[in-house]
């Protein structure tokens, strides 16, 4: 039996546009792209559409302009406006409870879930197009300037800034993010700024090694959750540069600074021994480079870039070198001892070991730890007579160093001087003890065995 065919109606086609007959509009256009793609808005105006942006949270208008390429259109539309831009791009950086600390946390938060939803709204745009529209919007913001605010220390702008550009750009390939920093130099001209300070004589331009500081740290570093991704942005900012440069910006990145002004203090290393918390930044700044291992810096790079680090603006304290040594871990530490041990320089390694006995007595640290890492330097030398003699020099430097001391107890003329460098004698003394101590408890424990 034939089935029946219903013939009562006839199917038509939806209609199709030919391409030539769409409006080349660019993405950001104030014209509508076709209303089927906006779904039940389709029966809203525009002013509507708005309104009812108003009353999402800013991770809600995220979610939202997922939907299609049209809702993300309208959307950005919406951040150009001035009712979006001021209620969308807060700039309260400067009234905050500090001691509480939650209105400062809530704006963070804030600008981390706009630059999910820049993120989001721009995705099908090229990286130079997504950054020059970003940048468009945020230039507003004269916070979020290089130079913009007048009081930057108690301004909050640039970790927002920094807070808003890292969720950008997280998860970008490497090719894209050496766009972004390239876009972001030429913006700030901050290859330029940088040359003047790394060119000048350190602390002549305070004012710009404080700025540098504060765009480098709060912007580019800071807000990563990956050690990597630290690694790769300031292996952006050093790796341009020659090494003796590279020091000079590292320390004016991550050294110690002035708790009145916020400025550089380059004299700290060099006047008198100073404490973990002026050496931690650097530290951590060259722990995260060697640990990360990545190809743009060797073993040899790092222990270059301490050298020269431990003589800016000039010769460190043998006592601030060591303590440095220490923070930045035992890889690091041997490595820069293992390479003056293969380069001839016994002495100056020997005076080394004295130093990290005394931070080791004055911090507390358990000093078998010094007495190991000699042990381990011994064993580069190639010879016994090369590693007797180091043993050697290093008792010698003990009695040096104690002399010293006491010749600078002697020769002191004022008062709290003498109280602090004899303070520093008896704890060279305890070191001394202690460490010979342990080294009288290893060698026994090597004969017993």
């Amino acid at each position: 039996m034939a089935s029946r065919i219903n013939t009562s109606f006839t199917l038509i086609p939806n209609k199709k546009y030919r391409r030539s007959n769409r409006r080349s509009n660019s993405y950001f256009s104030d014209t509508s792209q076709p209303l089927s793609t906006l779904g039940n808005f389709k029966a809203l105006p525009l002013e509507i559409f708005q309104i009812i942006l108003r009353y999402l949270s800013v991770k809600d208008i995220s979610m939202l302009s997922m939907v299609s390429k049209t809702v993300s259109q309208h959307i950005i539309n919406y951040i150009s406006t001035s009712s979006g831009s001021k209620r969308l791009l807060l700039q309260d950086f400067h009234n905050l409870e500090l001691p509480s600390k939650r209105q400062a946390s809530a704006i963070l938060e804030h600008y981390r879930s706009l630059g999910l939803l820049f993120k989001r709204c721009t995705l099908l745009l090229p990286t130079r197009e997504r950054l020059k529209y970003v940048h468009k919007i945020l230039a507003e913001v004269s916070c979020f300037k290089f130079n913009g605010c007048a009081a930057p220390i108690q301004c909050l702008g640039l970790p927002c800034y920094g807070m808003f550009l890292q969720t950008l750009t997280a998860g970008w390939d490497e090719l894209e993010c050496h766009r972004v920093y390239n876009f972001l130099c030429e913006l700030t001209k901050l290859s330029r700024k940088m040359q003047a300070v790394v060119c000048s004589k350190p602390g002549s331009a305070r004012k710009l090694e404080l700025r540098i500081r504060l765009f480098c740290r709060n912007v580019l570093l800071d807000h990563w959750i990956h050690q990597s991704d630290s690694a790769f942005w300031l292996t952006r900012i050093l790796k341009p540069w020659p090494m003796v440069n590279q020091a000079r910006l590292l320390y004016i990145i991550f050294g110690p600074i002035s708790p009145q002004d916020g400025q550089v203090v380059w004299q700290k290393m060099i006047e008198e021994p100073t404490d973990e918390s002026s050496l931690k930044g650097l530290a951590d700044a060259i722990k995260l480079l060697y640990d990360t291992g990545t190809k743009e810096w060797t073993a040899d790079d790092i222990i270059s870039l301490v050298d020269e680090l431990s003589v800016v603006p000039r010769e460190w304290l043998l006592e601030n070198n060591a303590r440095l040594l220490i923070l930045s871990g035992n890889s690091i530490c041997f490595t820069f001892m293992a390479s003056k041990a293969v380069n001839g320089r016994a002495i100056e390694l020997a005076k080394l070991i004295v130093f990290l006995a005394l931070v080791c007595e004055k911090e507390l640290y358990c000093m078998d730890w010094a007495v190991k890492m000699m042990q381990k330097v011994c064993k580069v030398f190639s010879t016994p007579v090369e590693r007797n003699n180091f043993l050697q020099s290093v008792a010698n430097a003990f009695a040096c160093v104690t002399m010293e001391m006491l010749q600078s107890i002697m020769s002191a003329g004022d008062h709290d001087e003498d109280d602090r460098s004899f303070l520093n004698l008896f704890h060279l003394v305890h070191a001394q003890a202690n460490f010979h101590k342990e080294v009288l408890c290893l060698t026994m424990n090597t004969l017993s065995t």
